[in-house]
């Protein structure tokens, strides 16, 4: 993100210690660094889960000139409807479109579902199973929401193209973080995470270069998350 001109102005003192914080110490802290791909990526759900639209509007340029394509964002964004819900996944959307539309990219882009409406709840069980162990065998059959969750999360978001399962998992532990309030789920997602091959330290790294945008505590709430799911 830019700061906008007018902060320079109006708060000097403030955004030099913040840009040197955000932009230069954090994204260079040596053992910490990502790729500047899946370092956006990570913002941008991050930006997501703790409802940071204005911020998210000024880093979705920098983000599609990083290299995330359009499919990715949106991916991203479509996915956070199960964690964030649409009352406040929905601003981000519009965001989204605005831009794409201002870049000249046409709408809608490509479609991404692999799966129908009679075979979702089948497929998102069998993703489930694959991702998280045993212990989720037949989980869909406990009550209402647990089969919401393996047709809807699973069935109709996860098991799209644009982002694979690692990144899928990645961005979920991004807004889960973010939110705050979601510790025995971020743990578990952690641990699906690390199932996935994202590993405690990738998640490290990922909960740095987003601190700047949650602050500490939730910072320090999601490594400790971590740290119990690599105990397990």
């Amino acid at each position: 993100m830019k700061a906008e001109q007018k902060l320079y102005e109006t708060d000097p003192e403030f955004m030099e210690r913040f840009e040197h914080f955000a932009y230069e110490e954090v994204v260079k802290e040596e053992g910490q660094i990502l790729d500047e791909k899946t370092r956006y990526l990570a913002i941008l759900a991050t930006l997501l889960g703790c409802q940071g639209l204005d911020v998210f509007k000024a880093t979705l340029p920098e983000a599609l000139d990083a290299g995330l394509s359009p499919v990715m964002i949106k991916e991203t964004v479509y996915q956070a409807v199960d964690y964030l819900g649409i009352g406040r996944m929905y601003p981000f959307l519009g965001a989204v479109n605005e831009v794409l539309e201002e870049r000249g990219v046409q709408l809608p882009l490509e479609g991404q579902a692999t799966t129908t409406m009679e075979n979702r709840l089948e497929k998102g069980a069998a993703l489930q199973l694959e991702m998280f162990g045993e212990g989720m065998r037949d989980a869909w059959k406990k009550g209402h929401i647990n089969r919401w969750l393996a047709a809807n999360c699973f069935g109709d978001y996860y098991t799209r193209t644009g982002l694979d399962l690692a990144q899928r998992e990645m961005i979920t532990f991004c807004f889960l973080a973010a939110q705050g309030g979601c510790e025995p789920q971020l743990t578990s997602h952690a641990k699906g995470n690390m199932n996935m091959g994202n590993d405690a330290a990738f998640l490290t790294k990922v909960v740095s270069q987003c601190l700047p945008y949650i602050g500490y505590p939730r910072s320090l709430n999601a490594i400790a998350c971590i740290n119990k799911a690599a105990e397990n």
